[in-house]
């Protein structure tokens, strides 16, 4: 299938923008990083935005988009009501930090509503792209790569605004060795997925030329195997495994510019493995249907 980047790049800063909210929020119910919380806000929002300029470059006609919002069902419309309910908490989260006596603390039940609607918006868009049709896509997996994305990414990057910031990076540390964990056992697991994926269309037998019986339209293995590369060095091991070995060793550290310097590199690495991910997902999203 042709690499669509524009959705590469919305899908990876979707998951960038939701794992530093859902970090804030786990801040925010220790009662941590008061300085950075109303940046960190601002950050999230950004790459937001940025993800709606990428996704618009896939649209040939952006203004015919608004049809697509015709049904619950649509894969667009539950995006769109997610990002909205997010920008409307990640608002009303900045508001109560700036408003607060030092500039930083939220409720509890709004760190937890801002960790939840992270979950829900990666999830969400992660979601939009599983179809019967596409079986590498078809997989929970597929979600969760997303989600675990999320996770690498977000608390890499707070833990750089705030040793920034100069607040306290050390609280940090275990959401990041964690979050980094998480990620990399996702990203392992999708990339799996990818790699078998040839054979899932072997069941099929009417994806074959319909004049040459025996030549099939595309060739699924072999695809399959060409994206070792991309998934085993560049999602896995520069994606998952350098993130997680920078968090380690920086929380084993400690300091703030031990934190700077190995959370930018968790970070550049995040977003290059996430990328990779994406890469293959859509070099492998090969149809059972002969007609697209």
């Amino acid at each position: 299938m042709e690499l669509q980047w524009p959705l590469i790049l919305f899908t990876t800063l979707v998951a960038w923008s939701a794992g530093v909210f859902g970090c804030q929020g786990v801040l925010a119910l220790a009662g941590a990083g008061k300085k950075s919380q109303q940046l960190l806000t601002v950050l999230s929002c950004v790459l937001l935005a940025a993800s709606g300029v990428a996704v618009f470059f896939h649209l040939q006609h952006w203004e015919r988009i608004f049809n697509g919002f015709g049904h619950l069902t649509s894969g667009i419309t539950q995006e769109l009501i997610a990002i909205v309910v997010f920008v409307v908490v990640a608002v009303a989260f900045f508001v109560m930090a700036r408003k607060s006596a030092d500039g930083g603390t939220v409720p509890k039940w709004m760190a937890w509503v801002a960790i939840a609607i992270s979950v829900v918006l990666a999830a969400v868009c992660a979601h939009s792209y599983m179809m019967a049709a596409r079986p590498v896509w078809n997989s929970v997996l597929e979600v969760l790569s997303i989600v675990g994305a999320a996770c690498i990414l977000g608390p890499a990057t707070c833990a750089v605004v705030l040793a920034a910031k100069g607040d306290a990076v050390d609280v940090c540390g275990l959401p990041a060795v964690v979050g980094s964990a998480v990620g990399a056992a996702c990203t392992a697991a999708y990339a799996a997925v990818i790699q078998m994926g040839g054979g899932a269309f072997m069941q099929v037998g009417y994806y074959f030329d319909p004049t040459v019986p025996t030549k099939e339209m595309a060739n699924a293995a072999a695809t399959a195997a060409g994206q070792a590369p991309l998934l085993w060095l560049g999602a896995v091991v520069v994606g998952a495994l350098v993130p997680l070995v920078c968090c380690v060793l920086a929380r084993k550290k400690g300091d703030a510019a031990v934190w700077k310097a190995f959370g930018a590199v968790a970070v550049v690495a995040g977003v290059v493995g996430a990328i990779c991910l994406r890469v293959a997902f859509y070099n492998m999203g090969l149809s059972v249907f002969m007609f697209y």
